[in-house]
């Protein structure tokens, strides 16, 4: 039972009497001095007896000695026990998990701080210190002087990685517990809050990802998931200084700042020297109950190698680039026993508190020195130039000399995703407002690397202002390009939202003065009001439109379409489904006409859980996601067998989803293969992505499209960049699309045009063909497919080289699945078999591309040709099966990665890259 916050307080003021009378001069100043400090005791190892250790509440003990790991009910009942018993402490809840669980946190300070109203005042200071424009600098000096700092210890993001969790009970432990000089003022000093498990979910099932199979660690900027939209909604309530995300990794030794390059350019430098010197200390961590705890972990610690600060995705690049903290991954080794883990991340984390209540008025000053040179840099319209930390790296690509002053969301399209974007902003306290009057924009830059001259931005278009507190955050989310100093990359090298959305915009160096209004509530739909008998119409031409029509149908509702416009009859419109619209930013407009054009009918989808395909990551999970929570879609589980067999649970279904993955065939055989044709033909839709989801569709005779197998010397790259599309609209899978427009690729296959079907998205050929972050030989591409509709009798395949569901947040790719998903019914014919065009023969033909090298996400690293034979010998220690080429250069080393595992997942890439370093071989680029 939790104890009353008074109660709390007089348990605490009697241990500090009983304290200040057997230790009065231990704070320097006589008993009873005004205001007298709460007394402490010399010994570092005394605790207070009321507040249960994790020992003795668990019945094992943490760190040294654990035999097994805590489980998510036992995390939330000591930390609830621990709040009960503390008056140092508060605790609630962050977020519930997709499975219902909740992700409990602990604020740990000082009694005074953690009282409703001392929480509050601190909270709203610190928030202050992020608005120079209302903060006197006197004020923020006061502040930095006088309230704590705010400091985050995050665990378990990865669901199988669980000593993060762990040690930070024994960290909230001795927070709440101590009786030292140490603890007390790291209390007085800062506010630790505490979220022992970020992923409860994926902890119970020893799984990486979430429910949903999401990696939350790549979750942050678009906020999907409900684990991270509560964390990031309790940084915006608390902001933080400093955040530690505590992960595991291969190997026995431990990762800390100094960061890899890159660094994304707009993180500001207080940040990058905070992270730096907080690993000086971690470093001095590591002498605690030895060098190395246990003896195999001969080499410790290590800085620099394989981690970056760039992707705006991850829990250390978006609190320093949207909160200004010292943003930190810290990664453990796996293969280390409990214990040693437990304790080695135990040691950062006291040792990082440690640092940020030592250095908390200089932290605090720097904080707010990093809003106010934001401010002055977007008023100015600079961006900040690229800079590189690891010894020996120089930037290879600086950031242009370019002024950027505002961008433009503009609304002749897309409302409602224009709309999503810029609750996302306002969601990370970015300043949005609305164009009230028509604004002409001299030098206009267009989204696209195009240019216009006095570009008039019509009413209703938001304008993001660059002189504002967020000027970091908005040009790491919206700018066209991140500008990665050099090839390096642990993710994706593009992530521009406008562009992920498919959104017209414009940026400009312009001094404006638009007439505007700020968005101060949800910009969503405004509807009006229909007449009896009459119809309410909205645009099908963007992911939020498709996702109201699903909603509708969900309720019964009857929707028609005719020439890109949804309706649906005024009695349909409830209270619920007028706040969806409204929530998703749709705006309805009421008419006196009934629905006209073609009913819209509910499919019937079955997901595909075939041979090569994950069921717990990848677009297998996003489907889950996007279809069945967000869409309100029943999937169906459609097996290789069912294919085969041709049971009920595949036959009866309208739509097919196969989602990425390993395979060829998904283990269909010929008569599945039969089977799968004769069913689209039959009038139903398959709908391929990406890897597995093209090549089945090929194996079947349902496409005339071929793999393009690149030779062994190609250093063809793509790490998740964006290109410039054409985009047929005669496809119903187009419709809504603009003629020309973006999309995300992400080292994709490469699909020829189909000579036998629509090809509904394209790369161009001419000087239109445009990209942005990092490529190499990125011209194969040009020509070639991205979306193709097959038709086989009344049925059609829609093929997706990329996944439109790729993490959720690629807007225009999702808008694309929806009209596939809700393609026009075809005339139903006859069940016979479906004949295989010769085209479509020959493109079944073909090998397999395992057979003919091509591979699911290798690894690939280039080192300088001179260096080939020093970089095999280190490379064979770890793979027999790498293959290396010469080009342009470089020796390109190819390992194969058959389970498309993430670079942080990989079992041996982190220490094979320390080892080549080790060895003095320069890396021109690691990919994988």
């Amino acid at each position: 039972m939790r104890l009353p916050n008074r109660a709390k307080r007089l348990a605490g003021a009697a241990t500090a009497l009983l304290l200040a009378g057997t230790l009065p001069l231990l704070n320097g100043a006589p008993a009873g001095a005004n205001p007298p400090r709460p007394a402490c005791d010399p010994n570092p190892a005394a605790h207070l007896a009321d507040v249960p250790s994790p020992e003795s509440f668990l019945g094992f003990p943490l760190g040294n000695g654990q035999q097994r790991v805590v489980t998510n009910d036992e995390i939330r009942r000591y930390v609830a026990a621990v709040d009960a018993a503390s008056d140092r402490v508060t605790t609630g809840v962050v977020a519930t998990s997709v499975n219902g669980q909740p992700l409990p946190y602990a604020i740990v300070s000082d009694p005074s701080h953690v009282t409703k109203d001392g929480l509050a005042s601190i909270a709203e200071n610190i928030r202050d210190l992020r608005d120079p424009r209302t903060m006197a600098a006197s004020k923020a000096a006061r502040i930095a002087h006088d309230d704590p700092a705010i400091v985050y210890i995050a665990g378990n993001v990865h669901g199988g990685e669980t000593s993060g969790a762990d040690a930070a009970l024994k960290s909230l432990y001795e927070l709440a517990a101590g009786l030292s000089c140490d603890v007390r003022d790291r209390n007085d000093n800062l506010l630790t809050v505490i979220i022992p498990t970020q992923n409860p979910d994926g902890r119970a099932a020893n799984r990486r990802q979430n429910e949903y199979g999401f990696d939350l660690n790549r979750d942050w900027f678009a906020r999907t998931q409900p684990e991270t939209d509560g964390k990031v909604e309790l940084l915006r309530k608390y902001p933080p200084q400093v955040f530690v995300d505590a992960h595991e990794m291969g190997g026995n030794r431990y990762f800390f700042p100094p960061n890899a390059d890159p660094i994304h350019h707009e993180i500001a430098s207080e940040p990058v020297d905070w992270i730096n010197r907080i690993g000086d200390a971690n470093k001095a961590a590591f002498g605690f109950n030895g060098p190395c705890v246990t003896p195999q972990d001969s080499e410790c610690w290590f800085n620099y190698e394989r981690y970056d600060l760039f992707y705006m995705g991850y829990g250390d690049t978006v609190p320093a680039a949207g909160f200004g903290a010292a943003g930190m991954t810290y990664e453990k080794g796996s293969a280390s026993p409990t214990a040693n883990r437990v304790q080695q991340q135990f040691n950062t984390q006291w040792a990082t508190i440690g640092w940020a209540s030592a250095n908390k008025r200089e932290v605090l000053g720097g904080w707010f020195k990093v809003w106010s040179d934001a401010l002055a840099e977007g008023r100015a319209g600079t961006l900040e130039p690229n800079e590189v930390v690891q010894p020996d790296n120089t930037v290879q690509f600086p950031v242009p000399d370019i002024k950027i002053k505002s961008y433009f969301l503009l609304p002749d399209r897309q409302l409602a995703d224009v709309r999503r974007l810029v609750e996302r902003l306002r969601a990370m306290d970015v300043e949005v407002y609305e164009v009230k009057e028509p604004v002409t924009v001299p030098n206009a830059k267009v989204f696209g690397g195009r240019s216009a001259s006095n570009l008039t931005v019509p009413k209703g278009a938001y304008w993001i202002p660059m002189a504002q507190p967020q000027k970091h955050w908005i040009q790491a989310t919206l700018g066209e390009d991140p500008y990665a100093p050099f090839p390096y990359f642990y993710d994706v090298s593009s992530w521009s939202n406008p562009l992920l959305m498919g959104i017209d915009t414009i940026y400009t160096g312009d001094d404006l003065k638009p007439t505007v209004q700020r968005v101060a509530r949800p910009a969503g739909g405004k509807g009006s009001h229909a007449p009896k008998g009459g119809s309410y119409q909205f645009r099908l031409d963007s992911a939020g439109a498709s996702e109201l029509v699903f909603a509708l149908l969900d309720a019964g509702v009857a929707v028609s379409r005719d020439a890109g416009v949804a309706s649906f009859p005024e009695a349909g419109l409830t209270q619920a489904l007028d706040d969806r619209a409204r929530g998703l930013g749709v705006t309805l407009s009421a008419s006196r006409k009934a629905p006209v054009g073609a009913a819209v009918a509910l499919p019937d989808v079955g997901l595909f859980r075939g041979t090569g395909i994950s069921t717990t990551a990848g677009s297998y999970g996003e489907a889950r996601y996007v279809l069945g929570s967000r869409w309100g879609l029943d999937l169906k589980p459609v097996t290789t067998a069912d294919i085969n067999d041709n049971t009920a649970a595949f036959t009866g279904r309208t739509v097919l989803l196969v989602p990425d993955g390993s395979s060829a065939t998904g283990g269909l055989t010929a008569a599945g293969q039969t089977n799968l044709r004769n069913w689209v033909a039959a009038g139903n839709t398959y709908i391929g992505l990406r890897n597995e989801g093209t090549r089945v569709a090929r194996s079947a005779g349902l496409t005339s499209t071929t793999e393009v197998v690149l030779p062994p010397d190609s250093e063809y790259t793509v790490i998740g960049s964006h290109f410039r599309v054409d985009v047929d609209g005669s496809s119903p899978v187009g419709a809504g699309r603009p003629a020309e427009d973006f999309q995300f690729n992400n080292d994709d296959p490469i699909i020829t045009a189909s000579t036998t079907g629509t090809n509904v998205v394209t790369y161009p050929t001419d000087d239109t063909f445009w990209h942005n972050g990092y490529t190499v030989e990125e011209e194969r591409l040009e020509g070639t497919a991205a979306v193709v509709d097959e038709p086989t009798g009344a049925g059609r395949a829609v093929l997706f080289s990329f996944n439109p569901l790729f993490r959720a947040y690629n807007e225009s790719g999702i808008q694309m699945l929806a009209n596939a998903v809700l393609y026009p019914a075809g005339q139903a014919v006859a069940r016979k078999a479906a004949t295989v065009d010769p085209a479509r023969a020959a493109a079944a033909a073909q090998p397999a591309p395992e057979n003919l090298g091509g591979e699911w996400r290798p690894i690939t690293i280039n080192v300088a040709a001179g260096d080939q034979a020093r970089a095999e010998a280190v490379v064979a220690r770890y793979t027999g099966t790498a293959r290396v080429s010469q080009a342009g250069g470089n020796a390109r080393f190819v390992i194969p990665n058959p389970a498309g595992l993430q670079a942080d997942e990989h079992p041996y890439l982190r220490d094979l890259v320390a080892d080549l370093r080790a060895a003095g071989v320069p890396l021109t680029s690691v990919v994988g």
